[in-house]
């Protein structure tokens, strides 16, 4: 009984604080590795949970502002249930990151026409976004897609299936037959582990949750620089 008043009460506290302002957004990463200006920059509605463009320190290894961990409250709610898009939330981390984040796990960034695709593969799960033809991606639910194609242990290189990658590196992975609904899932990715491949399945984040992100962001694609800005508001579900 004593737990569940905490948790009621806690509920009540981190509903009061959470709903009172929106989060806003404003970010900056060179896809070329350059790194010239890659920052993340928000604010939210969590005391002390903001940053002003935070980027990767090479002393620490880890962001300047902390805000890998400080993000935390703002994609998952209290329950730790996901209340945006995982391949989103894993974009915002490459600025703070080293370099090598984006050749390991394949950042591949491109416009064609007015449409920006952004995807890349994290611990054998690739994500995608896209941009509507306006440029902008909407929340909670938009052009968010995943799928598994290979696994990881440790700190090892990601071994992807030979479906997607001809020589199961990251680096050499088929985007084109990543999204293609035809390649079959359910493939063993290796003969050393027990993965298997999966469906492209769309990624919103926990349709659970006990409230998402609501609105839409700009993003824009110029000299190798992508930029993403705006504000989104936070609705109970």
């Amino acid at each position: 009984m004593r737990k569940l008043v905490l948790l009621t009460l806690l509920t009540a506290v981190c509903g009061g604080i959470l709903f009172a302002q929106d989060l806003a957004i404003d970010y900056r990463y060179d896809t070329s590795g350059r790194a010239q200006g890659n920052y993340l920059s928000y604010t939210s509605a969590i005391r002390y949970i903001a940053a002003d463009k935070d980027a990767f320190d090479a002393v620490s290894g880890a962001s300047k502002q902390k805000s890998t961990s400080l993000f935390a409250p703002i994609q998952t709610d209290i329950m730790g249930r996901a209340t945006i898009s995982s391949g989103f939330r894993g974009l915002l981390l490459f600025p703070l990151a080293p370099d090598a984040m984006r050749t390991d796990d394949s950042l591949h960034v491109y416009k064609e026409g007015s449409v920006i695709t952004m995807e890349y593969v994290h611990y054998g799960v690739a994500y995608r976004i896209q941009t509507d033809r306006n440029g902008n991606i909407g929340f909670p639910r938009g052009n968010y897609v995943m799928r598994s194609v290979g696994y990881i242990r440790g700190r090892e290189p990601q071994v992807i299936s030979r479906d997607f990658s001809r020589d199961m590196t990251a680096a050499s992975i088929d985007w084109k037959k990543v999204w293609d609904p035809g390649v079959p899932s359910g493939q063993l990715v290796g003969q050393d582990s027990n993965a298997r491949t999966g469906p492209i399945q769309n990624d919103y984040g926990d349709m659970m949750a006990m409230f998402n992100w609501d609105g839409t962001l700009e993003v824009q694609l110029e000299d190798s620089i992508l930029t993403i800005k705006g504000v989104l508001r936070p609705v109970k579900r």
